[in-house]
């Protein structure tokens, strides 16, 4: 994909999405994000979409990361990939038109509990704005399946988060029949699908969380630049230019093993979740130490600091945590080097 349509797309994102306007509200940005069209970005031409390399999805997401969206955009377009994908699904096109037109169906981005055959039982986690679905679509060991959110032994529960810029929920399910039209995948299929499905999940996750740290890092030096000690602005002291500068480098390397990864379609699923906890780590970073270059007012709950830092913790958690991914990539590089 060329860097013109690269910067275009960024540019549609930042002019939808000011830079000034953090977590704006969710059901506009939602619909917004429909309208533009971002639901078809990388769904091919022939079921409907506009058939763009991932790289414009990375694209769309660094932007949004940048401006904390409440749109759930990344759990949709997970399940959207998901159904695509999904041969066996009965009406398969039917959903991918619903989804394409604003339908919201998402994909739950934790571990649960559930399982079961003809019925199941347990906890499903992870699912962003559940309020907002009339299906969702769960891994399950196993299987994928379309859960309706009203169907009996279907509970919606939300799970109170520290990121005040999303909204998460559990479906607890007890004695659920699930409808055999409604099974995405099952056994063999289900494993494949899961690989189609994770590495959309780390590269959008990492997309988002390096335009948070980017955001943050701006925010911070420009604050810097403005707050004055001895008559002289903060950002004049030489060892605050390093702290920021060290942090500049922290992001632009893991932003550029992002754009490589996204380009290597060989890349492998423990390739792309090391490239999402390098970001998430970067994340990390950034939002602790802009909160003490912010000083007195950087501690205090009300900043934006605190906005970025509640969802880089949160960031580090889903699809695998940072722990999880360097355990997998230490075993791994274990195994091709034995």
């Amino acid at each position: 994909m060329s860097d013109e349509l690269l910067q275009e797309l960024r540019d549609s994102a930042q002019k939808a999405f000011p830079a000034d306007k953090l977590a704006p509200p969710r059901d506009a940005a939602w619909q917004l994000a429909a309208e533009m069209g971002w639901l078809m970005i990388t769904l091919p031409e022939d079921q409907g979409g506009l058939g763009l390399p991932r790289s414009a999805a990375i694209a769309v997401h660094f932007e949004l990361g940048r401006v904390l969206s409440t749109a759930p955009l990344i759990p949709a377009l997970l399940a959207l990939e998901g159904i695509s994908a999904a041969e066996g699904l009965a009406d398969r096109a039917g959903w991918v038109e619903r989804i394409c037109g604003g339908e919201y169906v998402p994909l739950n981005m934790l571990p649960g509990t559930a399982a079961g055959d003809a019925t199941i039982d347990g906890r499903l986690s992870g699912f962003f704005e559940a309020d907002m679905a009339g299906h969702v679509l769960a891994g399950i060991p196993g299987r994928y399946v379309l859960i309706p959110t009203d169907a009996p032994g279907v509970t919606v529960v939300e799970r109170p988060l520290w990121d005040e810029s999303r909204r998460m929920f559990d479906i607890e399910l007890s004695g659920f029949k699930p409808d055999p039209a409604l099974v995405v995948a099952e056994g063999e299929a289900a494993k494949v699908l899961h690989d189609v499905i994770s590495p959309v999940a780390q590269l959008a996750i990492a997309a988002d969380s390096l335009g948070g740290a980017t955001a943050c890092l701006d925010m911070t030096v420009e604050y810097l630049k403005t707050r004055k000690q001895f008559d002289r602005p903060l950002a004049m002291f030489q060892a605050l230019k390093h702290r920021c500068a060290d942090l500049k480098t922290h992001v632009v390397a893991a932003e550029a093993l992002l754009w490589e990864r996204t380009g290597d379609e060989s890349a492998s699923v423990i390739d792309l979740g090391v490239t999402k906890a390098l970001a998430n780590d970067t994340y990390r970073m950034v939002v602790e130490e802009a909160i003490q270059l912010h000083g007195g007012i950087g501690l205090t709950a009300e900043h934006n600091c605190h906005l970025f830092m509640k969802r880089a913790m949160l960031n580090a958690q889903l699809s695998g945590s940072i722990d999880h991914w360097r355990e997998a990539a230490g075993r791994q590089a274990l195994a091709e080097f034995a």
